[in-house]
């Protein structure tokens, strides 16, 4: 079952062949992860989402308030009978009309979700391997911030990885700084000090970043600062990790021929379950 546009339908839903994010990639969306029938950390998603459809100029409609998006992601999740574990993307688009000027700004959206297995964060054991990605490179610009239908940077670096044996690729800025990983925030220790990439370097205003930043910020032993990450400093680095809201935390044990250890982000990995347990 998938909600599109507030009505429960069957999967098979076909869409328009003018549909504007097919056409232009003329749409936003959120990853949420749904735990024992709650959204984690969903006035988060929701606020980006606001945000997001008032900077690409979408008209958004009087009925989605906070608590009537929560209702329609819930009732997905309930209707596939996975609400104790699931993997939401809400999607909103532009309805269609126009060529690159649409002819309204109205929206539509479609909810979709599927069972995640799990309902605590887990740490990867395994190991994970990472390089650079050169191909293309993320402007820095507000547009980067945001989760947008398009995505193409993100794919052929995933693509990229894929064939290079690798477990993902990070990627970077015109100044040729690290922002990111193609699927994920990323967060660098050297010493007792945490850095991630301001989002004035262009990457993704994560959510997970947000509760990572506000879990560093609660401990004495670590300091968290935002700032550039040049490709020689990876090197120097203590340990290194990815994060978004489906997986949590991933830690890097390999770049180039840097091994990397794991300790904090098992740490934090513990102190991130206490809060949604909470």
């Amino acid at each position: 079952m998938i909600n599109y546009n507030g009505v429960l339908q069957d999967s098979n839903l076909q869409l328009s062949i003018s549909n504007r994010s097919f056409l232009y990639g003329d749409g936003v969306f959120e990853t949420l992860k749904i735990v024992n029938n709650k959204i984690l950390f969903f006035e988060d998603h929701y606020f980006r989402l606001m945000a997001s459809m008032r900077i690409v100029r979408m008209q958004i409609p009087m009925n989605f308030t906070l608590e009537y998006l929560e209702e329609q992601i819930l009732k997905v999740a309930q209707g596939n009978n996975i609400q104790n574990s699931a993997r939401v993307r809400f999607t909103v688009f532009r309805n269609e009309g126009g060529f690159y000027l649409p002819t309204d700004n109205s929206i539509s959206f479609l909810i979709q979700a599927t069972e995640s297995g799990q309902t605590k964060y887990q740490i990867a054991t395994n190991a994970f391997e990472v390089d650079l990605y050169k191909d293309f490179v993320i402007p820095k610009q507000l547009m980067s911030t945001l989760k947008t239908t398009s995505k193409i940077i993100h794919i052929t670096a995933s693509i990229f990885a894929k064939e290079n044996d690798l477990d993902a690729v990070l990627l970077i800025n015109e100044d040729k700084n690290v922002i990111e990983a193609a699927n994920g925030n990323l967060f660098m220790l050297k010493e007792n000090k945490l850095i991630t990439p301001p989002i004035s370097e262009g990457c993704l205003n994560g959510i997970m970043r947000k509760q990572i930043i506000a879990l560093v910020e609660r401990m004495e032993s670590f300091a968290i600062v935002e700032e550039s990450i040049s490709t020689f400093d990876l090197q120097k680095a203590d340990e290194l990790f990815i994060t978004n809201v489906i997986m949590g935390i991933q830690p890097i044990t390999k770049y180039r021929k840097k091994e990397f250890g794991t300790a904090l982000a098992q740490q934090l990995l513990e102190k991130l379950n206490a809060v949604i347990e909470a």
